[in-house]
């Protein structure tokens, strides 16, 4: 697995980055992790629903944070400053070519990660991702394109939560969204999760 760690990038250029990756391993080359953090944007899932935007889109222009349609499975959320995200660009074909088995497994990765934190994460019926205490922590939406998976997993570390209560993040109204560093009582950054991200990638998908 190739692993290359973005920093800070802005929405459109790292899918830019996502797309030209993407043909490189539909072309046979190894597996690729992305890591990095996004400008204040919402993104816009295949399945969004209008009324899960609360305010106009003008007002989020506004208050600095970009409205983008992708392509990615789901409904709305929110990536900003503080949010560990991260796009596993890999050959699905090789990892049992099972879309349900696909996702998880990324929710495992998030899941065995967190426990190094101290923190239960768990599987809800109600959506994918991964949840504490009933509260949202890694949103995950994804594409595969000749079984090749682009988009992920985006993992709450201390991003500032407020957005999210300007949306209906997921299109569900019945949960609300946490970070690591609420659950835990102190600031854990990207920096401080990363790590242990990494080591939940290796040990799910026997990458090192």
């Amino acid at each position: 697995m190739q692993l290359q760690n973005l920093g800070r990038i802005s929405y459109q250029d790292a899918l830019e980055r996502q797309l030209d990756i993407l043909a490189q391993v539909q072309a046979g080359t190894e597996d690729t992790l992305l890591l990095l953090e996004h400008d204040p944007v919402l993104t816009l899932g295949a399945s969004f629903h209008p009324e899960n935007l609360i305010h106009p889109q003008d007002w989020y222009e506004a208050q600095g944070i970009h409205v983008l349609p992708t392509d990615r499975g789901g409904d709305i959320t929110y990536h900003g400053p503080g949010q560990l995200v991260a796009y596993p660009i890999f050959n699905v074909a090789k990892h049992g070519q099972d879309l349900h088995r696909w996702m998880r497994d990324l929710e495992q990765t998030v899941i065995q990660a967190l426990q190094e934190f101290d923190l239960t994460g768990e599987r809800l019926d109600v959506n994918s991702g991964v949840w504490i205490n009933d509260k949202k922590v890694c949103a995950i939406g994804i594409k595969i394109k000749r079984w090749v998976s682009m988009h992920g997993i985006a993992i709450n570390c201390n991003p500032d939560l407020t957005p999210f209560s300007t949306i209906v993040p997921c299109g569900i109204r019945s949960h609300g969204v946490t970070s690591i560093s609420q659950e835990r009582g102190r600031i854990v950054t990207i920096e401080d999760f990363t790590p242990a991200l990494l080591r939940g990638f290796e040990s799910v998908f026997n990458h090192a």
